[in-house]
């Protein structure tokens, strides 16, 4: 089984980079500098989200080939093959954060079909193809993260108690109202992210809570990065209350996955499912 890497040093945080990675866009424009295409349903790629590639293999000669994310967190993504000409392909990125910033390491590993014959084919064809393609993929992961790092930064909390997570109805804007999100809003310039949770939740529930962490990646919207907190409330605080949304509701493990998120709350159901989980085994990590 053939297996090519590539490593670039990124100067922007993990979780940055991670978000970077998870935005569809990136993808999409690394194979456009290789000829070839990329398609996916979400803009924020989603554990279990089928993508479609179209590769691009002579003039006018595209093959298809559909792969599925099946791990999209902060330390990195992976993706295996469901649909194609090779036998297997999977695509896997690990992040590692270092005191010079993260370290991305980008690995594509494949069989291909036909025997003998299917690797002549890696060798005339195939590997030059992959390594143009994670040659790309570093000069647009390089490029999008400074792009993004210097953007306004918006916070949501994930507000735990007794292994639920609060969940708040959106009245505005229209397109928007009648879903859910995590509550939190814009930090204020010079202000702490921790800070901005803390004034955020008093302001839009009343509440007083406590930040214990972080989850998930950055998520990149359309000029700012919305970054996850994880809280939970005060002892003996007041009851949060919906003073700027329609309703609230507490949300177990297993409600998570049904409920109407805004789009990029959405893109960290999964990390939140895993985090319920975790603490009702006890588990008190960061993710």
């Amino acid at each position: 089984m053939p297996v090519l890497r590539s490593t670039v040093l990124i100067d922007a945080p993990r979780r940055t980079v991670a978000g970077v990675l998870r935005a569809a866009a990136t993808h999409a424009e690394a194979l456009r500098r290789c000829g070839h295409r990329f398609a996916a349903r979400n803009a924020l790629l989603r554990l279990g989200e089928e993508v479609r590639i179209g590769v691009r293999v002579a003039p006018g000669v595209r093959v298809p080939v559909r792969s599925r994310v099946v791990r999209v967190d902060a330390q990195g993504m992976e993706t295996v093959l469901v649909g194609g000409p090779l036998r297997t392909l999977t695509h896997r990125v690990t992040l590692t954060a270092t005191a010079a910033g993260t370290l991305v390491l980008d690995e594509v590993a494949w069989t291909a079909p036909l025997g003998g014959l299917g690797r002549v084919g890696d060798v005339v064809r195939g590997r030059q193809l992959v390594l143009r393609l994670l040659a790309a993929r570093s000069e647009v992961l390089v490029e999008r993260a400074a792009e993004v790092s210097g953007w306004p930064v918006v916070v949501a909390t994930a507000l735990l108690r007794d292994g639920t997570v609060l969940a708040a109805q959106r009245t505005r804007p229209p397109a928007l109202a009648g879903r859910w999100e995590l509550p939190g809003g814009r930090v204020e310039p010079g202000e702490a992210e921790p800070a901005a949770v803390v004034r955020e939740l008093r302001e839009e529930l009343g509440a007083l809570v406590r930040v214990t962490g972080r989850i998930g990646t950055d998520i990149l919207l359309d000029d700012m990065l919305l970054r996850v907190h994880t809280a939970v409330p005060v002892p003996g605080g007041p009851e949060p209350r919906p003073l700027e949304h329609a309703a609230l509701r507490w949300a177990g493990a297993a409600d998570v996955p049904g409920i109407e998120w805004v789009e990029a709350d959405r893109a960290v159901a999964a990390d939140l499912v895993a985090l319920l989980r975790e603490r009702s085994t006890g588990g008190d990590g960061e993710r």
